[in-house]
């Protein structure tokens, strides 16, 4: 077997902000809806185990397909906005796809399966054309629509499907914008009506079906803030005869017939304790005990008001109250949009309007207690750019979600390997966020859709935190740091846009004095420091990211006319060159800004439309842009005078109308790690090395060089979205490339300078990331890690028993992409 060239190390994502997009399974594997995927994660491993791609338009609703006997399940059920179903089916412990059922003429929002005779699925979906439609999957892995159900102008927000006690009869439940709840019973492959259950005042936004001894238990929750538990039972003959008698006080009870017996609904409970609109409820699964299966009666349900609680009856009274209440207070998210409940009810999980999941793990000392455990995140909308710092120790990412984020290897003391989790979210902001840079080890630049360049840098609690979580040691991190100045912390003002820089001085408590001078109103609903510094030792939970983890912002950078398209650095860490949209030759300069003073230092004028991407050569002297005029430049450095000793660019060498290659957009390029050659990518699906780029003949001369193409034009078959050079040679001293596609997918070249390019021989195919590894969606940037070794496997370096060879034939990828996932891969150069 040949070791595999491409392995996924981590995957970065959240689920999508829909109500019924994550199931747990009681294999425990949590499935959840990313953008147009299914990722399956695994909560014990803290990992992402595989990513299905199948749909073409955003996931809404993931549902595992329970079994009768709790073991692991081999199907998984989801609906999207590209109006399909598909039904995933567990072969060689993969999932693949095996059903799709069309008919939806809008997007899914709502699904739920069971297995009916002859293990077929039945499936139920709710989709926005206002219809429900039934389906029966079976072996032959093909889906038949057995009933459509059109409710007109209403919608139904919500499906569950069970079997009616004592018979293998489906009964089905929705619940919709009319405020009640339908029962539905299939009877001749018809889906009947049964009844509709009166009493929620508002919309109902979820309905989750149980059985418990012989009898099934049906939750509804809504936007009167209201959860109702319903009771289903089987009317024996002589039920029917104590009707008359008016002594006993007994709850209203509703009649249907179904499969020839008489079945009664009666009101079991109403639960109020959430004060505002619950869009979720989850019963905890069964699970055997002692040989016998046991439903422990035990309600989840998840609001808007931003808490999850857990209900139960009490033991002597039978009466439901609240068991435990789990959430945020304070924070600026909105509520949560579902709830589910781990096989063995220890850990429960919500997962938020901004996608984010939330989980709480049972206490094991503490009785009664919960505790936030450490959970997977990501971008919930397209990620633009990324960048390793300048030790490969974490990563950065920006993203249309207005977000920073940056995440880094933490290793557990028991685990055998690192785990990759966010610790800090540096910048949280009002506008889509499109570039960065590094600048140094902890500064970086952002830049967003405003005309302003932002320049922020790690508080010391962000030091310290990653010292702790990397195992780096502290000392080390904040001598290379300038620490004495360092803030602690930073916090958002309540009217701001920039972060404000939080020193030690601003915690310290107020006095009495101080206190009662102001105490007004205003004081505390405008505080300035929000932020509490932490000690972490494990990644920190959601409400802590948003609020404790911010990096202050050292300084705005003004000089662009419209919003901010693409950043770079150079490796001497002296110069930042930026660029903005641009639709006329005057706005498409690029600016040269020093870091050390911030002052604006030059205007490159060269291009007429948008600098797409820029980048300094490795050696700093060269710097290359590349525009939607599909054209490049060349500037390089000038040799410092005495008169500026601050860095001057000058033009160095560019390809016109005439001499360009490329015939579309050049959307990404990069330099060979010897700054000799550079790489353009364009949306001529063209990949093409240009070069050499030798600054030693050409002196002072005033002319400028001609560079050529010095390879044969590389077809990648797709629109070429991202392209970049690995920093360390291949053992027969050839170049190694990744290129990033439209499609989502990364492909591996070696170029080798010296063949011939006519035939196309110096191009080698070193493969590329197979549908399970690939991005759904466009690829927005790639970035090789400065060093190599695989971060996350063993410490760089310093492996046991002489691996440290083999260690260093691995070097990591980083991939950015439009699916709102970051994705770092280890590629074996041995393989390749």
């Amino acid at each position: 077997m040949a070791a595999a060239v491409i392995e996924t190390c981590h995957v970065s994502c959240c689920a999508n902000r829909t109500p019924n997009v994550v199931s747990w399974s009681r294999g425990r594997t949590i499935a959840f809806g990313t953008c147009n995927s299914v990722a399956l994660y695994d909560p014990q491993e803290r990992r992402v185990v595989a990513v299905l791609n199948g749909h073409t338009g955003r996931v809404n609703a993931v549902q595992w397909v329970h079994r009768d006997d709790c073991a692991p399940e081999s199907h998984l059920v989801s609906g999207g906005s590209d109006n399909r179903l598909i039904v995933w089916e567990a072969q060689n412990e993969k999932f693949i796809q095996s059903v799709e059922c069309k008919g939806h003429t809008a997007p899914v929002c709502a699904v739920d399966a069971i297995y009916v005779e002859d293990s077929k699925v039945m499936v139920a979906s709710s989709a926005a054309d206002s219809t429900l439609r039934l389906w029966l999957c079976d072996q032959a892995k093909e889906a038949e629509c057995l009933h459509t159900l059109s409710f007109g102008s209403s919608f139904m927000m919500d499906v569950s499907l069970a079997l009616l006690p004592g018979s293998r009869v489906p009964i089905l439940a929705c619940g919709g914008d009319n405020s009640q709840v339908h029962l539905y019973v299939q009877a001749h492959g018809q889906l009947q009506k049964a009844m509709s259950l009166q009493g929620h005042e508002d919309w109902v936004r979820g309905v989750a079906w149980t059985s418990q001894g012989g009898e099934l238990l049906l939750a509804s929750c809504s936007q009167d803030c209201l959860i109702r538990v319903w009771r289903l039972c089987a009317k024996s003959g002589t039920d029917a005869r104590t009707e008359d008698d008016h002594t006993i006080i007994k709850m209203k009870e509703d009649i249907f017939e179904a499969a020839e017996r008489v079945f009664a609904v009666s009101l079991e409970t109403v639960l109020a304790g959430h004060e505002n609109w619950v869009y979720g409820v989850h019963w905890q699964p069964p699970h055997y005990k002692g040989g016998e299966l046991q439903q422990p009666l035990s309600l989840l349900s998840a609001s808007m008001d931003k808490t999850m609680i857990l209900w139960a009856p009490e033991e002597g009274s039978g009466v439901w109250v609240e068991q435990v209440r789990v959430g945020e207070v304070g924070g600026n998210t909105l509520g949560f949009y579902g709830c589910q409940m781990s096989p063995d009810g220890s850990m429960i999980l919500a997962h938020a309007f901004h996608g984010a999941l939330h989980l709480w793990c049972r206490d094991q000392d503490k009785e009664g207690q919960w505790r936030p455990g450490v959970v997977i995140s990501g971008h919930f909308n397209a990620v633009q750019d990324l960048s390793w710092d300048p030790e490969g120790d974490f990563l950065l990412s920006v993203g249309l979600d207005q977000t920073t984020r940056l995440i880094t290897p933490w290793r557990k003391q028991d685990a055998k390997q690192a785990t990759w989790h966010e610790i800090s979210r540096p910048q949280i902001h009002g506008y889509d966020m499109h570039c960065l840079a590094m600048v140094g080890r902890f500064q970086f630049v952002s830049g967003a859709d405003e005309k302003v360049l932002r320049v922020f840098q790690a508080p010391r609690n962000f030091v310290e935190n990653f010292a702790n979580i990397s195992g780096t040691s502290k000392e080390k991190l904040l001598t290379s740091s300038d620490s004495a100045n360092l803030p602690e912390g930073a916090s958002t003002p309540a009217l701001g846009l920039s972060n404000k820089a939080v020193f030690q001085g601003d915690l310290a408590p107020k006095t009495k004095g101080d206190e009662e001078k102001f105490n007004s109103k205003s004081d505390h609903q405008y505080q300035e420091s929000y932020f509490h510094p932490l000690i972490m030792t494990e990644p920190p939970p959601e409400d802590h990211l948003l609020q404790n983890t911010l990096w202050p912002e050292v300084q705005k950078l003004y000089g662009h006319g419209f919003e901010m398209f693409c950043l770079a650095s150079d490796s001497a860490r002296t110069v930042v060159a930026s660029a903005c949209k641009a639709s006329k030759a005057e706005h498409a300069a690029v600016l040269l800004w020093s870091t050390a003073t911030w002052r604006q230092l030059q205007t490159l004028p060269c291009h007429t439309l948008t600098v797409t991407q820029m980048a300094f050569s490795p050696d700093a002297r060269l710097l290359l842009a590349v525009s939607r005029d599909r054209t490049w430049s060349l500037w390089r450095r000038n040799m410092p005078t005495p008169e500026s000793p601050e860095p001057q660019f000058s033009l160095h060498a560019h390809t016109g109308k005439a001499t360009a290659v490329h015939s579309r957009i050049i959307w990404s390029c990069d330099w060979s790690p010897d700054s000799k050659y550079f790489v353009t990518s364009s949306r001529d699906k063209k990949v093409i090395v240009w070069g050499p780029c030798s600054l030693e003949d050409c002196g002072d001369s005033p002319l400028p060089l001609e560079i050529k193409p010095c390879s044969s034009n590389l077809d990648v078959g797709d629109s070429a979205t991202a392209v970049a050079f690995c920093p360390t040679l291949c053992s027969d001293n050839s170049y190694l490339l990744a290129v990033g596609l439209e499609c989502g997918r990364i492909l591996l070249y070696r170029w080798s300078p010296g063949h011939e390019p006519a035939g196309g021989n110096d191009w080698n195919s070193c493969g590329g990331t197979d549908t399970t590894q690939s991005h759904a969606l466009a690829i927005k940037r790639l970035c090789w890690r400065p060093r190599t070794g695989r971060v996350g496997g063993e410490r760089d370096g310093q492996t046991e028993g002489g691996s440290e060879n083999e260690e260093s034939s691995w070097v990591q990828l980083a991939s950015a992409s439009a699916d709102h996932s970051v994705k770092i891969f280890n590629v074996n150069k041995r393989a390749l």
